[in-house]
């Protein structure tokens, strides 16, 4: 018996998790919302908190590809700023998610991201996109809320979308920043997840290993996807995405 076969998983089950895991790498190099569309996938087959180990190392996959493709673009500044309010995000969401159930996770990601998209709409309608971005209790609140919906439910890819695009990159500067955020983020949370929540195991780990190829088609489909969409079509996807990601957060 094969080390995947001993998961024993019907064939819709492997289907689900190879639909999954090509969406993660989708997501890493083209339009991040697509994340949160195969959280469900992945916690149906291996159960909520179990599935966020398994996703974890999906995600750190795509990220390698992600980064490759667009580091140049990153803006280093911004994150550094950031990151300091993320990692007191991500210890909130590892004291927090021993006393939260799954359905307090759903319902508290989906209403953060709902309040964020209304600010991120309005700001968009009025043309004054800068003015967020410029507020420092801005990037305390995003720090914050990106590292607890990450660390809570790998959820956090509408949350900084929203506040990315509110910077006003244009899409190439936006996949960057993204890209090298989200790495040093799910790097952060890697050691709570094997030490703390024990959610990752030598099983889990090689599990998540033998889908690098359908991740890596997921990215490579999203690289050339990324090149033939228009910056405004480009923004209006990814709230789009955000706002369908949310609306069924909370009715799960």
């Amino acid at each position: 018996m094969t080390f995947l076969q001993s998961f024993d998983f019907t064939t819709l089950q492997w289907s689900l998790i190879i639909l999954a895991a090509m969406l993660i790498g989708f997501s890493k190099t083209a339009i991040g919302g697509v994340t949160l569309l195969a959280v469900p996938i992945l916690a149906g087959v291996f159960g909520g908190r179990a599935s966020t180990g398994v996703m974890l190392m999906m995600l750190i996959t795509g990220d390698l590809f992600a980064v490759r493709t667009y580091y140049k673009h990153a803006d280093w500044q911004k994150i550094k700023r950031l990151f300091p309010f993320t990692i007191c995000g991500v210890l909130l969401g590892v004291w927090l998610g021993a006393l939260m159930n799954d359905a307090q996770f759903a319902m508290t990601i989906a209403c953060s991201v709902i309040v964020c998209l209304g600010i991120l709409i309005y700001f968009e309608v009025k043309g004054e996109r800068t003015q967020i971005s410029n507020a420092g209790y801005v990037a305390v609140l995003a720090g914050i809320l990106g590292g607890f919906t990450s660390m809570i439910g790998n959820a956090a890819g509408p949350v900084m979308s929203i506040y990315f695009l509110a910077m006003g990159y244009q899409k190439r500067d936006y996949m960057g920043t993204n890209a090298l955020f989200f790495f040093l983020l799910n790097l952060t949370k890697l050691p709570f997840q094997i030490f703390v929540w024990h959610n990752i195991t030598w099983r889990a780990a090689g599990f998540a290993l033998s889908m690098l190829i359908p991740v890596a088609v997921g990215a490579i489909i999203g690289i050339f996807t990324l090149k033939r969409i228009d910056e405004r079509v480009f923004r209006y996807i990814v709230m789009g995405m955000t706002a369908i990601a949310a609306v069924k957060l909370l009715l799960t």
